[in-house]
């Protein structure tokens, strides 16, 4: 009989809703002992750490552990190496877009400074490995088998993101691997390490993270939708950023798919041009996203990749409370705002 942090595998077979996952995992954060000497490295990894999101990735981490059988507790250090890797990876992207916001607060490199929030990054990683070393050797191989291939999957999604930038031929399969590896893996892992740390098999194992591959890419389409269509209240990061950063998303790809020439040459410049102020290329990128069509076409992926995920829970071998749980949290990432 599995027992590990003294909770027997077999006496756990409800689930609790997301907000209490979200509690779980606030509170066990909250526990941890993450600042010490110097603190100039250890206090922006706390900063980041506590600026909150929805914790989505150590959530599910949480989920899938409960979804075979095993209690959530088990799985907090895991779920705790998957926030702290996603929050490491933010902080060196903000340094590479010069963004000055994440959710709403100062980047860590603008409170602090450039150095700083490579070196406090590079801790992070380091942090996250370190939260396996709680599971036993087998438990531990497969965690960090899977965590190691999935950080380099998120650093080769990241080049690819920094190479689009200045390609003016980025096609939309081009544009859906790199999206898959810069963040629907991770989401994809974070729901296979719940499933390693509760034993299941490799089939379930890998079911599980096929859900949350696509979960993962309509996560993302539905990010590039909100970066240019969402409210700023609510979004938390700087609305028109992908514009402003000549990011060739979804949006973008479709708009010049779709739009005649004279159109798809007025965007193509307006995608190649750095200005002080950005106003006016917001308003008119986001009018060409809307009128040639695009903005449907990335809604309708979004559905598509999610209802993607939810074939795949069908073919799952658990109860159909437990499907019902996961796709109600698909449901939910569909209809998000933030």
């Amino acid at each position: 009989m599995n027992c590990i942090f003294g909770l027997r595998k077999s006496e756990f077979h409800f689930m609790h809703d997301i907000s209490q996952y979200q509690d779980f995992f606030l509170s066990y954060l909250k526990n941890q002992n993450i600042t010490k000497e110097p603190k100039n490295l250890y206090e922006p990894i706390e900063y980041i750490l506590g600026l909150g999101g929805k914790r989505m990735r150590p959530v599910l981490t949480l989920m899938a552990a409960e979804v075979f059988d095993t209690n959530y507790k088990i799985a907090l250090p895991a779920a705790m190496a998957v926030e702290v890797f996603h929050n490491f990876s933010l902080v060196h992207d903000d340094i590479m877009d010069d963004a000055p916001l994440r959710r709403g607060k100062e980047t860590v490199h603008e409170k602090w400074n450039l150095n700083t929030g490579i070196l406090s990054g590079d801790a992070m990683l380091i942090l996250a490995y370190q939260y396996f070393e709680q599971y036993e050797p087998t438990v531990f191989r497969d965690l960090a088998k899977l965590f190691s291939k999935t950080a380099l999957e998120v650093c080769e999604g990241q080049q690819w993101d920094v190479d689009f930038e200045i390609r003016s031929d980025v096609t939309i399969p081009e544009y859906l691997k790199m999206i898959e590896y810069k963040t629907a893996v991770l989401v994809a892992a974070a729901m296979k390490m719940g499933a390693i740390v509760a034993k299941t098999s490799e089939k379930e194992a890998d079911l599980i993270y096929n859900f949350g591959l696509n979960l993962g890419l309509a996560f993302q389409l539905q990010d590039d939708y909100l970066d240019a269509f969402g409210d700023p209240k609510t979004f938390g990061k700087q609305v028109g950023g992908d514009i402003i950063e000549n990011k060739k998303t979804y949006l973008y790809l479709k708009a010049m798919e779709f739009s005649a020439t004279e159109k798809a040459a007025e965007l193509q410049k307006l995608f190649s041009e750095r200005l002080e102020d950005n106003t006016d290329k917001i308003e008119i990128a986001k009018v060409i996203f809307n009128e040639s069509g695009a903005s449907e076409a990335t809604q309708k992926a979004i559905e598509t990749y999610t209802f993607k995920a939810f074939e795949t829970l069908e073919k799952m071998a658990i109860n159909a409370q437990k499907k019902n749980i996961l796709k109600a949290f698909g449901e939910n990432l569909m209809g998000r705002k933030v």
